[in-house]
């Protein structure tokens, strides 16, 4: 993945949430009124969805892409309410824009940053098929390459390099846009800052909870405080509830990663080395070992589907946030070309 280069677009933070619709200036149409009410009953109905079921389901693999799918499917809504509206993009506050391009960069890092991580955890897999490999070799030695192998897989999943600090930064700057812009005298601008402070919400929920899971440290997660005006609030309240006190749960607990489908994995794989090592020392009970195999075979399959699903919907939700900038972009540049026809000739102008 790689994202386009341009100049630096500085955040601007301005007032709060609650003049997202104010009842001073213009008022809402029916029209407006329901494609607002019909974004944030829809974005209620996916938060309730990824809302877990028990404390387990929380940061298992297919939870996680569950919640991209939310961010995916969120982040197309608003590319869908921007054509709704109808208005042109010179119509658009110039910090509307700034603010729309500079989230959208960031994320496109973040999922940059993401896929690092689904791909170091690609990187153990290898490891692991290499020990199973080994467990199946008549060889002599089988026992003490096996062993050097699942060395290898402690080695690397406790040692490995995260990339998600460098989310930090981002993280904070997505934090510190949650303010909204005033809004005078323009229907549409209100539902689409009412709407953009949704996306922004659950986006800065989801990316903080994973940066925390491949972090292995709950620091990462920022809770937000959401006016109970939006009809997706008790929804989103709920789910961020649940959600950030499983986390701290279990880095209070010693565990090292909160990722569900890793920690099974290690936890097999604990089991299989200290009986290869009693077996070194002369003590093996055959049954129990072949049975540790055939665990740690199932949890390591699991391991690579999930990440192979994860990696895809990671992959979706970076190319959905591009093909957003670059429909606004494009836009932009069609209207700065009418206009620079509409007075008389036809200039080069820099984004």
């Amino acid at each position: 993945m790689s994202r386009p280069q341009e100049p630096h677009r500085p955040f601007f933070p301005f007032g709060n949430p609650f003049r997202a619709i104010s009842p001073k200036g213009s008022k809402l149409s029916s029209r407006l009124v329901f494609l607002l009410a019909t974004f944030e009953d829809s974005l209620a109905e996916r938060l309730k969805k990824l809302t877990p079921k028990s404390e387990n389901d929380i940061l298992s693999f297919s939870w996680m892409e569950l919640a991209l799918k939310l961010l995916y499917e969120t982040h197309n809504d608003v590319k869908t309410i921007i054509e709704e509206l109808g208005f042109p993009v010179s119509d658009w506050d110039e910090k509307w824009l700034d603010e729309y391009l500079n989230i959208s960069v960031k994320l496109l890092d973040i999922c940059n940053d993401f896929s690092s991580e689904l791909s170091q955890l690609n990187q153990g897999h290898l490891i692991l098929r290499c020990a199973l490999h080994n467990l199946e070799s008549t060889s002599s030695n089988q026992f003490v390459h096996t062993r050097s192998s699942l060395d290898a897989w402690n080695q690397h999943i406790s040692s490995r390099t995260s990339r998600v600090e460098s989310c930090a930064p981002i993280l904070d700057c997505l934090e510190e846009s949650l303010d909204f812009p005033k809004v005078k005298n323009s229907s549409k601008g209100k539902v689409l800052m009412h709407v953009l402070y949704g996306v922004k919400v659950v986006t800065l929920f989801i990316c903080s909870v994973f940066a925390s899971a491949f972090s292995g440290s709950s620091k990462r997660l920022l809770p937000t405080n959401v006016p109970d005006t939006f009809r997706w609030a008790h929804a989103f309240t709920e789910l961020q509830k649940n959600v950030n006190m499983e986390i701290k749960n279990i880095y209070s607990s010693g565990r090292f990663t909160a990722l569900r489908d890793v920690d099974a994995v290690d936890g097999s794989v604990k089991k299989l080395h200290s009986m290869i090592q009693g077996n070194m020392d002369g003590c093996m009970k055959v049954e129990e070992f072949q049975n540790l195999i055939v665990d740690l075979r199932r949890e390591a399959e699991k391991l690579t589907q999930g990440v192979d699903r994860l990696t895809k919907q990671v992959d979706e939700f970076f190319h959905i946030v591009l093909s957003g900038r670059d429909a606004l972009l494009s836009n932009l540049r069609a209207s700065e070309t009418e206009f620079d026809r509409g007075i008389g000739g036809l200039s080069t102008r820099q984004l």
